[in-house]
């Protein structure tokens, strides 16, 4: 999402998923799951696939690189068919190796399977070990072969029906996933409800996706997001509802509203950027600092400080300019240019912050190098002061869930104080938002939600073992 920071310096975003299935079979579908990746590409910009099915046959294409770069008009059009599903991908598990992309496609006894995934499986090790016993063989290191695995050998003589909430027996973790046969389209959300899934009309037809910004994309129409623990079952027959055992209360992971998800994105009842403006609002009540301005780092903290700007009567206006045309493949050959890559991405505006005492509204704070610099950019450029301001709370523990962070020990807010992570980074003064405020900021949501990075309280045990679990191969 916010691609400015130092490699490392940042919780990377979680992966994105797409479907649609159009009875119709009027509409060209690889094109709908084109242009909803191209708005998902946020959560992913490593690798990106489709695979469609007309009925019969699966085809599917997928490579390294953000969708635009992956597809072109001749790919697509070779991808023909009624239904499909979409991926964007960034590795949380399994490495950034292009034979990872996604959808995986596999042929088994019942026909053949297609499958995108989000989230992170915290057994995965056993569960694999468990299939290689019984002869499994894996051609990717991800997670989602796992997955995959499990459903081909539980639709052996079962439905769809059987097998999905089988699977869901066996696996533990976080998953949003989007599953295909030759005529089905199915979604499933995991119970806990850790990671975003939606539902969507267009038409006569269905569409899947992680974030609802996916559907504006393509002119669909916005249902509702996909319960915990629900199978959506989509056929010839229409929409089919199932329900697994879920959690008393579901664990969506908070860090969709502070950093991952795009502004205009709705999740679980709650607009995105509402919640990141109401951040920035309440981190400045009861501040006491004095300034003229109030900054946000581009672009996920501008809602939060345009919050905080306006609860605590301090002008907004902008100090930092983003390079818009650097991204993922911006080359760093060398230590010394890696060192001067946050400049190469962000430029501070000399003469509007020249002088001036600064609050500069961000996100989070992770191993905290990004920041400091910014914090010496801005006064190199002349601020008085500069005054840190962080829309959520100290990250202090790593996720398990399908976030993909630093270890505790590069984690620069476990184990340090507010006042030695203020003097890291070189700011005059440093407040973060709790986590009670920062809970308050998506109330009305209906759900709970995990703050295993603010609390190391995580929904589940996150050992990797099959003990206890439904797995009879």
């Amino acid at each position: 999402m916010n691609d400015l920071r130092m490699p490392g310096d940042q919780m990377e975003e979680a992966c994105g998923v797409f479907g649609i299935y159009d009875p119709t079979r009027k509409l060209h579908v690889a094109d709908s799951a084109y242009y909803a990746l191209y708005a998902l590409q946020h959560r992913g910009q490593e690798s990106a696939g489709i695979a469609v099915a007309d009925g019969q046959n699966v085809r599917h294409y997928r490579g390294k690189g953000l969708a635009a770069e992956v597809f072109d008009e001749d790919i697509l059009a070779t991808l023909t068919g009624h239904i499909a599903i979409g991926h964007v991908r960034y590795s949380t598990f399994g490495g950034s190796d292009p034979i990872n992309a996604q959808p995986l496609v596999a042929r088994y006894k019942g026909g053949t399977l297609a499958l995108a995934h989000n989230g992170n499986l915290t057994n995965t090790g056993s569960l694999r070990a468990r299939l290689e016993d019984v002869g499994a063989i894996f051609q990717t290191n991800v997670d989602t072969e796992v997955i995959l695995n499990l459903l081909a050998r539980m639709c052996r003589g079962a439905g769809m029906e059987e097998a999905v909430p089988r699977m869901m027996r066996a696996v533990r973790g976080s998953y949003a996933l989007v599953l295909m046969s030759e005529g089905r389209l199915v979604g499933i959300r995991d119970p806990y409800g850790i990671r975003p899934l939606c539902l969507g009309r267009l038409g006569q037809g269905y569409a899947l996706a992680s974030e609802s910004c996916a559907f504006d994309a393509i002119g669909a129409e916005f249902v509702r997001d996909v319960y915990p623990g629900e199978v959506l079952i989509i056929d010839e027959d229409g929409l089919h509802s199932l329900r697994v055992p879920t959690p008393l209360e579901s664990r969506l992971c908070v860090f969709e509203f502070v950093y991952f998800a795009r502004t205009d994105s709705v999740i679980d009842g709650v607009g995105v950027y509402a919640a990141r403006k109401a951040a920035g609002q309440r981190l400045a009540m009861g501040d006491q600092v004095r300034a003229d301005m109030v900054i946000g780092v581009p672009d996920s903290a501008l809602p939060a400080a345009i919050g905080y700007a306006e609860q605590s009567g301090i002008p907004y206006g902008e100090g930092l300019a983003k390079n818009r045309y650097v991204g993922r493949t911006f080359i760093q050959p060398e230590q010394g240019m890696r060192e001067n890559s946050v400049r190469t991405k962000l430029n501070a505006l000399t003469r509007n912050v020249h002088g001036k005492r600064i609050v500069m509204v961000d996100d989070s704070i992770v191993r905290g190098t990004t920041s400091r610099k910014i914090v010496d950019m801005l006064r190199l450029a002349g601020a008085r002061e500069v005054h840190m301001r962080i829309s959520s709370p100290t990250v202090m523990y790593p996720c398990h869930l399908g976030i993909d962070t630093p270890s505790t020990d590069e984690l620069i807010g476990s184990g340090r104080n507010v006042e030695e992570i203020c003097t890291y980074i070189g700011a005059d003064s440093l407040r973060f938002l709790s986590q009670c405020d920062l809970l308050r900021t998506v109330e009305g949501s209906g759900c709970g939600f995990c703050t295993g990075c603010f609390n190391g309280k995580y929904p589940m045990d996150i050992a990797d073992t099959d003990e206890g679990l439904d797995l009879d191969l």
